[in-house]
């Protein structure tokens, strides 16, 4: 289970009257244009379904809180300050021990804590090999990648 705390850009929705946007549409309006989207209803603003600095985090974030510090066996920590609240507070709620990926030690480890320091991606690469999960890895990445402006898309037998 996992709860996407910043959200994604999956999905997009208009900032004023809310109604859900074609995520696509709007990826390709800001990333490859440098444009900003209009919702067809309202003529408001849209943005990907992203948690900004100064936002409220999604309500699935606080209802499952509780339980899911009840019930970790684990927590992995990829590359943070820690400095945020109310996630920053997270790490010190958990009952169990915690794995941090990051290039700095931002939380007092306990004695069943692991810190791998270091670069966050390189660091998950690595697991994910030993793991035998890196052709899995490589498979997410390539349907999550955002193509910048200006940066050659791969061409493919279907394209």
């Amino acid at each position: 289970k996992l709860v996407e705390r910043h959200g994604h850009f999956r999905t997009a929705s208009c900032i004023d009257c809310r109604k859900a946007c074609d995520a696509d549409k709007v990826k390709e309006t800001i990333v490859e244009k440098g444009g900003i989207p209009k919702c067809l209803t309202c003529g408001g603003n849209v943005k990907p379904d992203i948690v900004f600095f100064g936002e409220n985090l999604p309500a699935r974030f606080y209802a499952l809180l509780k339980s899911d510090i009840r019930k970790a066996d684990l927590m992995i920590i990829l590359g943070t300050s820690l400095q945020v609240a109310p996630v920053s507070a997270i790490p010190s709620m958990v009952d169990c021990p915690r794995v941090l990926f990051n290039r700095e030690l931002v939380l007092k480890m306990n004695k069943d804590d692991i810190f791998i320091q270091g670069d966050c991606d390189e660091s998950v690469a690595k697991l994910c090999s030993i793991l035998g999960w890196k052709d899995d890895l490589v498979q997410q990445n390539e349907q999550t990648k955002i193509i910048k402006k200006g940066t050659p898309k791969k061409v493919t037998e279907s394209s």
